[in-house]
């Protein structure tokens, strides 16, 4: 998923509507007579708008498994469209809308696939031997960029560099290795990679680079920690998440890192922005502590 460390503490209770069941004694003894607590909970993130607007590809959880659906961009119409004993994570639809390149994880490799929108024709694009996460297209829907997981020892972070793989020929290129890197995002044009680094143990940075790795610029230099980086249709902006107001929301910057605004006064924990093509939206993830259990959404916004 879009971090796994993101969800971990969130999705403790998974399923579209999870049930959760605690002892008739249990309750009684926690909450007093003629107080309500919320039973249900629901999982829906990552979700990657279609080309054309008009829907979102999203991960949510059914039987402990991480599979995808697709929903209209208003939220109805919510259908399945994976099926394997898999965890399906940070799917991202190709601009030119014939794909969805997807990372299928089985506990222990987690590989780039790609399947059609309606979830057929599953091939197998990156190599079967690595631990791969956060898949992103280039405009031109001919190069899957990723990053290796960071994430093999949590708390600790563990170096990740940034790849691509060639569509047509499977050819895989690293582009920036050494230290912690991640969720790469080539610009519209093609000449400008975006990524988060690590800096030391604690502080996340968004850094802007050539796309073969050179001139590395760290454009958000603030010692929050900011990342989930991506940029704006036009190359423009970039949309990221930060936690620079204590939760973590979601912001847009002009490429340069300057002009930095806040996209909306969420509370929880927003994460994972992506822009609509038209670059007047971006759709997140939210997730919150409710009672038992936790909720995560997905968000709406007005880009600023």
């Amino acid at each position: 998923m879009g971090d796994r460390s993101r969800h971990a503490a969130w999705c403790s209770i998974a399923g579209v509507s999870a049930l959760l069941v605690l002892p008739a004694h249990s309750v009684a003894q926690t909450y007093p007579p003629g107080f309500a607590y919320q039973l249900t909970h629901s999982q829906l993130y990552d979700a990657s708008p279609s080309p054309d607007g008009k829907r979102l590809v999203l991960v949510s959880t059914i039987g402990n498994k991480e599979q995808l659906f697709l929903m209209n961009a208003d939220g109805s119409h919510l259908v399945q469209v994976s099926f394997d004993s898999v965890n399906h994570e940070d799917p991202a639809w190709s601009p030119d809308g014939r794909k969805i390149a997807y990372v299928a994880d089985d506990g222990v490799y987690a590989v780039v696939m790609l399947m059609n929108p309606d979830g057929s024709g599953i091939e197998r694009l990156g190599p079967a031997d690595v631990r791969a996460i956060h898949p992103s297209w280039s405009w031109d829907s001919r190069q899957v960029w990723y990053c290796t997981d960071d994430d093999l020892r949590p708390p600790r972070k563990n170096p990740s560099a940034i790849y691509y793989i060639d569509v047509a020929t499977r050819q895989v290129r690293p582009v920036i290795e050494g230290g912690v890197n991640t969720y790469p995002s080539l610009s519209p044009d093609g000449k400008r990679l975006l990524f988060r680094r690590m800096i030391g143990e604690m502080n996340s940075e968004v850094f802007v680079a050539n796309r073969d790795g050179t001139d590395q610029r760290n454009v958000t230099n603030h010692p929050a920690f900011d990342g989930w980086p991506e940029w704006s249709p036009d190359g423009s902006r970039i949309a990221f998440a930060s936690n620079r107001n204590s939760n973590y929301q979601i912001f847009v910057m002009k490429a340069d890192g300057s002009d930095v605004k806040r996209v909306a006064n969420t509370e929880g924990r927003a994460t994972a922005p992506h822009w609509s093509r038209d670059g007047k939206t971006i759709y997140f993830t939210n997730c919150r502590k409710v009672d038992l259990g936790s909720d995560c959404q997905i968000f709406a916004a007005v880009a600023p």
